[in-house]
């Protein structure tokens, strides 16, 4: 996602209006790929997502906005955090999958060293 440009919108409220819609079609891409467990897409997905979102912090109240403009942006955060927390929710459980797996393989080269270790007696 490019930094909005005032030629984008026709005023600067419009163009991070535009920024944020644009954050939330991104968050909705990240969660798409958080619920397929497409976990590469995901990751290199949300590299772009925090660049995105520095960009916003950089551009953020420079100038006030209407209180339908706050309204809409308001309502465009929400709905990226509501999405970021089930992605957060996803990962965590994508995380405790993997330290299963890695336990569940630590213990079977465990083993495989006891029996062998047993055997050459």
């Amino acid at each position: 996602m490019q930094e909005p440009s005032r030629h984008d919108a026709t005023t600067p409220q419009e163009a991070l209006i535009s920024f944020y819609e644009g954050l939330l079609a991104r968050s909705t891409r990240m969660l798409t790929q958080a619920r397929e467990e497409d976990w590469d897409a995901l990751i290199e997905e949300e590299s772009q997502y925090v660049i995105d979102v520095e960009r916003l912090s950089r551009i953020e109240g420079q100038d006030a906005m209407s209180q339908e403009q706050q309204a809409r942006k308001d309502s465009l955060l929400e709905r990226i955090l509501e999405q970021d927390m089930e992605i957060r929710q996803r990962l965590i459980a994508r995380r405790d999958e993997l330290g299963q797996m890695i336990g569940t393989t630590r213990r079977q080269r465990d083993l495989h060293r006891t029996y062998h270790a047993a055997n050459r007696r």
